[in-house]
């Protein structure tokens, strides 16, 4: 399983050294596009296979800006989102308020996943959505696993989560670490310093492969997959904190060992990044 779940596998979220993730979703909003919420929900139905989440009941665990919560209700489902941080929940209900206003059909809430009775408050739903958000809980396992009983039986379950590279993870717990001890007047350096390093890193394995043209494309069409923003998700690559990673076979077996079966997988290819599963409760 993790190799970083240290103390913080019994830490409290509010105890530890956060990064404030619902800072840097409202930024995001300012660059959010039309076509950026076609993308999302394109990715959604890609990996969920559908054309539609009519009839579904959709929880989007740890919503951050609101854009997989708003993409999952234009596709139709009855959504609820909550998020620990109150800028993120601010975040999504600035979305709902711009396209759904006074709508029922969509709920938001400040909540925690760790929160044992909070989660046993929701019930189940059709579609339980938690994309990178759960290795930022401070207790990941304990995370995936309310996440995994807030699926109904015959649902699905379409989580992210960081991919472990050994080693390379450890250090990257301490590059963000370091950044939230950091007092703040240090921490915009900090994340440009290794933000510009990151980029040198990858124009150069971009020109040793001949390939710059690859390189480019990180930043032109990066919003092609997701509808995300390249910059704000090296934000939250720098400060994410806490931090904690599995392999895809760690996730497998933690998720059938609860009556689940994959249905899909979407590996980083073994790189840094999120590896995404979309897993069925079994009936």
């Amino acid at each position: 399983m993790s190799r970083l779940n240290g103390n913080s596998a019994t830490a409290h979220p509010e105890v530890l050294p956060r990064f404030e993730f619902g800072a840097n979703w409202r930024r995001f909003l300012s660059v959010l596009t039309e076509e950026r919420i076609t993308r999302a929900e394109a990715s959604l139905c890609a990996m969920l296979d559908c054309r539609s989440l009519a009839g579904t009941r959709f929880l989007d665990i740890g919503c951050g800006s609101g854009l997989f919560s708003l993409a999952a209700r234009r596709l139709s489902a009855e959504v609820y989102s909550f998020d620990f941080d109150p800028l993120a929940v601010a975040c999504a209900a600035e979305l709902k308020h711009v396209y759904f206003p006074d709508d029922n059909g969509w709920r938001i809430a400040r909540g925690s996943v760790l929160d044992d009775d909070y989660m046993r408050s929701l019930g189940t739903f059709d579609i339980v959505y938690s994309w990178g958000v759960l290795h930022h809980t401070g207790s990941m396992w304990t995370a995936v696993d309310r996440t995994a009983h807030a699926v109904a039986i015959g649902g699905k379950l379409f989580i992210a989560l960081y991919n472990d590279q050994g080693p390379q993870s450890v250090r990257w717990a301490r590059v963000k670490r370091t950044y939230n001890k950091l007092p703040r007047a240090l921490r915009p350096a900090y994340m440009l310093a290794f933000g510009v390093a990151l980029e040198i890193a990858a124009l150069g394995v971009s020109l040793v492969r001949f390939q710059p043209g690859r390189f480019i494309e990180r930043w032109t069409k990066y919003e092609n997959v997701r509808g995300m923003s390249r910059w704000h998700d090296v934000v939250d690559w720098i400060g994410g904190y806490p931090f904690e990673v599995a392999t895809p076979d760690a996730v497998v077996d933690f998720c059938r060992a609860r009556g689940f079966s994959l249905l899909r997988l979407k590996t980083c290819g073994g790189k840094m990044g999120c590896n995404e599963f979309v897993f069925e409760r079994g009936r």
